[in-house]
């Protein structure tokens, strides 16, 4: 308690943040995998919304399968009906699904052209900016969290250093029209994270809150692909017979569960920049060991990831987030 009698929200623990960027940034490196997967998939299929619908299907599927059969699941699933009936959760912030939705179509409609690394840029544009807004409004689990100095350098430094990186794709009109679609993913990425943290902490249980995610999100798209076959007809590819093109719906779904168990430690703009790193060192990699015609890895590519790096570790130094 303060002099004045006010309650001062406890520090999360060091060793739980450190923990969580850690587990951010791997998965960052996953969502860079997932989106060179869509990417492809979307060109296979000559229909980003149809790999989209794709992806999240499969995503859904190994989520129908897991949350039913494992206690906590079980648990979980009765705990979420009790916060709805209560009013503990309101069922708008249980439509984060719709923005990750919206993030996999992009990856399937523009990664083919724009390549991992330029659409990275325009996902980490959006979600910096969104993830210090989300912060500020209190909208994720961790409450309030104020824009200090560190965390605004933080988030400055990251955009920076994605614009170093692909700083020779963006003078192309084309590719900064285009990037758009990413860059409104981005900025709705960070209250996908911030809701599906109140999901996970009204169920108390990370995988019924992917479930959630993933369940919402996949209806989302099959209303769109819906229009989309109205409007357009049938795709006109054929689906691939390479396993492999179809992991980005199970990796999404780890994505998912990490990002929605540490948000209450972490804060939603730290987990967004430990997130962007991963995203950014996995698209080096992959333009760099598995180049396509849409990627130019250089010097300039290499020193971004290292200075969105740095700037993880800015904002990571910062004062801990409160509860």
């Amino acid at each position: 308690m303060t002099a004045t009698g006010t309650a001062v929200p406890p520090v999360l623990p060091t060793s739980r943040r450190i923990a969580g960027i850690g587990l951010a940034t791997a998965a960052g490196v996953g969502v860079a995998v997932q989106s060179r997967i869509n990417g492809e998939l979307g060109v296979r299929l000559a229909d980003g919304i149809a790999a989209a619908v794709v992806s999240f299907g499969l995503g859904l599927v190994v989520l129908l399968v897991l949350v039913p059969a494992l206690p906590g699941g079980r648990r979980g699933l009765a705990e979420l009906r009790g916060s709805l009936r209560s009013g503990a959760l309101r069922p708008w912030q249980m439509l984060g699904g719709v923005c990750g939705a919206f993030l996999v179509a992009t990856q399937g409609l523009t990664i083919g052209t724009l390549g991992v690394a330029v659409f990275t840029v325009a996902v980490v544009a959006g979600q910096s900016a969104s993830s210090l807004a989300v912060d500020r409004a209190g909208i994720g689990p961790g409450g309030r969290q104020p824009v200090t100095l560190s965390r605004l350098a933080g988030a400055v430094l990251t955009v920076l250093a994605v614009l170093l990186a692909v700083g020779d794709r963006l003078g192309d009109p084309g590719t900064l029209v285009l990037a758009l679609l990413p860059l409104l993913a981005g900025l709705g990425l960070a209250w996908q994270q911030a809701v599906n943290g109140l999901v996970r902490a009204a169920s108390d249980s990370a995988l019924v809150a992917t479930g959630v995610n993933f369940a919402v999100g996949t209806v989302a798209l099959l209303v769109t692909f819906g229009v989309d076959l109205a409007v357009r007809g049938a795709p006109g590819g054929a689906l691939p017979t390479e396993p492999w093109l179809y992991l980005g719906g199970p990796i999404g779904t780890v994505f998912i569960t990490v990002a929605a168990a540490i948000v209450r430690f972490t804060g939603v703009l730290l987990l967004g920049l430990a997130t962007i790193a991963g995203q950014v060192v996995g698209a080096v990699m992959l333009d760099v060991v598995l180049p396509t015609s849409a990627s130019h890895p250089g010097p300039a590519t290499l020193a971004g990831a290292t200075l969105t790096l740095v700037a993880v570790l800015v904002a990571a130094l910062g004062p801990a987030p409160r509860r």
